[in-house]
C-alpha cells in the first residue's frame, strides 16, 4: 500500500519550533519531489516547500522563507519540515504531498500522493 504519514505536529508557542516528518512506505521517496503544503480553516491549501530528488535545491513560499526548512533523507524514506519562529498565521493542517510530472519547474508538478495531514497550532 502506497501511503505518506506525516508526523510531528502539536501546540507550540509564538516564536517556537516543530520539526515535521513526512514518511513514506510501499515506494521509494526518491523517486519524488516532496512538497508540503497547509490549509487553515475556511482557507485553501496552499504550498510551503518543495525539495528535489535529490535534495540538493529546494524552493520556499514567500511566507515561510527564511524560517522553515525542507530537507530529505532518502536512506530513510523521510522528509522533513523545520519550522521556526512560529506565528499564529502558520497555525493549519500540514501535509506532505510527492509531485509527478506536469509543472514548468519541478516544485510546480502535480501531486499525486498525500498524506493525513499534521495538525500545526501556534498559540500562547
Amino acid at each position: 500500500q502506497l501511503q505518506l504519514v506525516e508526523s510531528g505536529g502539536g501546540l507550540v508557542q509564538p516564536g517556537g519550533s516543530l520539526r515535521l516528518s513526512c514518511a513514506a512506505s510501499g515506494f521509494t521517496l526518491d523517486d519524488y519531489v516532496i512538497a508540503w503544503f497547509r490549509q487553515a480553516p475556511v482557507k485553501k491549501r496552499e504550498f510551503v516547500a518543495a525539495v528535489s530528488r535529490s535534495g540538493d535545491s529546494t524552493y520556499y513560499a514567500d511566507s515561510v522563507k527564511g524560517r522553515f526548512t525542507i530537507s530529505r533523507d532518502n536512506a530513510k524514506n523521510t522528509v522533513y519540515l523545520q519550522m521556526n519562529s512560529l506565528n499564529p498565521e502558520d497555525t493549519a493542517v500540514y501535509y506532505c504531498s510527492a509531485l509527478g510530472a506536469g509543472g514548468t519547474e519541478y516544485y510546480t508538478g502535480i501531486p499525486v500522493y498525500w498524506g493525513q495531514g499534521t495538525q500545526v497550532t501556534v498559540s500562547s
